[in-house]
């Protein structure tokens, strides 16, 4: 890339005059910097050892030294901001198309098998601009907003919505479901009928947009995930028990899911336990907390069968409690 053409793209100033006018590669780690790439300074230690390693130039936010007038030192208002910058350039250059979609379709889409012109983005910005340069032109690009800056990208587009009931469920319990999809049968996947209706958006998703795909065996991907335990609060492998935590670390998916439990287990003992900030209804099994440590009192004081734990993930449990008489967690 030519040095005037990176300052124009990014609107960073160039504080010195130098003798390159051009740069081979942008390098984020020092120890990668080769002849003729251009070094952003994410850590300033480092960048005595970029341009010993043959950088042209380096680009930086925070007040620096300059070390040799030969190359470029340029100063941008922030290093994430002419980042992004780039990022929607090389996008456009590409012709690369976004897809934005919720948390869930995003999870389930990171578990399907398809070919490399449809790939689901997320990560840091330094990674992101790496694998969009690596990606060929016209591919297209799923992500999640709430995980990437969508002002990344130059053309973004909404899920196509699906026709009613795609997906024809056969068989199914809480967290299992056996289904048919355009005339292929999935037999006992590990997803729960709750999921069904996000996979439903991604699977038409693919075939609107003729992308070959490949459905592996699904994992927990960390929303409505059930962990099986026993009467002694001993986890259980998988539908070993009818003693169920359910654990949702997303607030804003609880009204959906208490809706799901309370029509699909209304012959269980279920109980919703809901962070402070969540109003509840006046009803026996709805409880509120304030924090995790009163998670556990409450599991201990209720019998139930599934119990719906919101605003946290599984990770509460802190160490296996295969060995233990009682729930216990550490905090």
């Amino acid at each position: 890339m030519r040095l005037e053409n990176f300052l124009a793209l990014t609107q960073a100033s160039l504080i010195n005059e130098p003798c390159v006018h051009s740069f081979e590669n942008i390098v984020f780690e020092a120890h990668k910097v080769k002849r003729g790439d251009l070094f952003f300074a994410y850590t300033q230690e480092d960048i005595g050892a970029a341009v010993a390693n043959g950088a042209y130039g380096v680009v930086f936010d925070k007040p620096t030294q300059i070390s040799d007038n030969e190359i470029a030192w340029i100063k941008a208002n922030s290093l994430d901001e002419a980042l992004k910058k780039l990022i929607r350039f090389k996008s456009i250059k590409k012709e690369i198309v976004a897809y934005e979609c919720n948390e869930i379709i995003f999870k389930l889409s990171l578990q399907v098998i398809t070919l490399s012109n449809f790939f689901p983005i997320f990560g840091d910005l330094k990674s992101i601009f790496k694998t969009i340069l690596e990606m060929q032109d016209g591919t297209i690009i799923l992500f999640c907003p709430a995980l990437v800056n969508k002002d990344i990208f130059a053309v973004v587009k909404k899920m196509p919505h699906p026709p009613y009931f795609p997906i024809e469920i056969m068989e199914q319990t809480l967290f299992e479901t056996s289904f048919i999809y355009d005339n292929v049968f999935y037999e006992r996947q590990l997803i729960s009928p709750f999921f069904i209706p996000y996979l439903e958006e991604l699977l038409h998703l693919y075939k609107t947009l003729n992308i070959e795909y490949k459905l592996r065996k699904f994992t927990p991907i960390d929303h409505f995930e059930p962990v099986f335990i026993n009467k002694k609060f001993e986890i259980k492998n998988f539908g070993t028990s009818d003693k169920v935590l359910i654990f949702e670390p997303n607030s804003e998916l609880v009204d959906e899911q208490i809706l799901f439990l309370e029509y699909h287990a209304s012959w269980a003992n279920t109980i919703f336990i809901l962070p402070k900030h969540i109003k509840v209804e006046s009803r026996e099994n709805f409880f509120n907390y304030k924090n995790e440590k009163e998670i556990v009192a409450i599991l201990r004081e209720n019998r139930f069968n599934f119990a719906l734990v919101v605003g946290v993930d599984k990770s509460i449990l802190s160490k296996p409690l295969s060995s233990q008489r009682q729930l216990t967690m550490d905090f």
